[in-house]
């Protein structure tokens, strides 16, 4: 039993696509499986307007981990294979390396050279050998909005600054990851050090703000924390990128070369220049206290 996609963001879509699959498959006595690629196909066919990626690589091999999935199926994509037919991927990987018994797919879905693979295809070969094709009608919002959960859609929301919107669609919060690196250290001057966050460029970011979070090291320690994302315009005119800092609330240690896991709970406010340093002082301790307050409301903060 198989389901195929790029599956970045492993949303409350894709995961209703995986308990099917993991259903029928213990019906039907054989595997669950999943065929995805190893890098977004649309940084191959059209790299100049690929999206950014919800998950990065590991990332989204442990989240398809914790679906209980037996296997995953990982395609290299390069310009050879972005220029495969359809019937030759299917007879490729579907029949002859995995002997298909069923596939799992959303109603939408398409793939091959030009996206000329469709559900109607599959139905068409898999009468021809012996395989199932099951549609499934796509899982809807449900706050309101008609369309369907995506990752288009959860990009979208991030870009908005719309993290409570990401979340619900993700069954998640947002995570991005990187390593910690050394700064200009004014945060600790201010009274407040942070943990300067490197994120590929590659990776989808929520729009420039403060937000509320959880940040995890590498040994599994979880620490509530107030994010500043943005170009700090109180101190640079002109910034190029936007920085990811992460306060942890009650902590006093060095990150420094440590990989670490942001997770976005809650959005506090856009990102702002300040008239003088004090002025900032006085939002950054609010900022933290609101965020404080926040994570005990969750239960995320004793």
């Amino acid at each position: 039993m198989v389901t195929i996609g790029a599956y970045d963001g492993v949303h409350v879509g894709h995961q209703q696509v995986i308990e099917q699959v993991r259903r029928l498959s213990e019906e039907r006595g054989c595997r669950s499986a999943l065929v995805t690629f190893d890098r977004h196909p649309a940084t191959v066919v059209r790299p100049e307007s690929a999206p950014l990626l919800l998950t990065g690589a590991d990332q989204r091999l442990e989240l398809l981990e914790a679906t209980g999935l037996d296997a995953a199926v990982i395609v290299h994509f390069d310009e050879e294979q972005a220029t495969e037919s359809p019937e030759s991927f299917i007879q490729r990987v579907l029949i002859d390396c995995m002997s298909v018994a069923a596939i799992v797919i959303g109603e939408d879905f398409h793939f091959g050279s030009n996206r000329g693979g469709n559900v109607e295809l599959l139905r068409k070969i898999g009468l021809e050998h012996d395989f199932d094709v099951l549609p499934l009608d796509l899982v809807s919002r449900t706050d309101g909005i008609d369309e369907p959960v995506s990752s288009t859609a959860i990009r979208r929301s991030l870009a908005g600054g719309d993290i409570t919107t990401a979340n619900r669609m993700l069954g998640r919060e947002y995570e991005v990851r990187g390593s910690v690196v050394k700064g200009d250290q004014r945060g600790r001057l201010l009274g407040f050090p942070t943990a300067n966050v490197e994120v590929s460029n590659r990776v989808c970011l929520p729009a420039d703000g403060v937000y509320v979070g959880r940040y995890e090291r590498p040994n599994g320690d979880t620490h509530g924390c107030a994010i500043n994302l943005g170009r700090r315009p109180t101190f640079y005119e002109h910034a190029e990128t936007s920085l990811l800092e992460a306060h942890l609330l009650d902590f006093d240690g060095d990150l420094y070369g440590e990989s670490g896991s942001v997770r976005f709970t809650d959005f506090l406010r856009s990102e702002r220049k300040f008239d003088g340093i004090e002025a900032l002082i006085e939002q950054l301790r609010s900022d933290v206290e609101s965020a404080r307050t926040l994570l005990i409301d969750r239960g995320a903060l004793g």
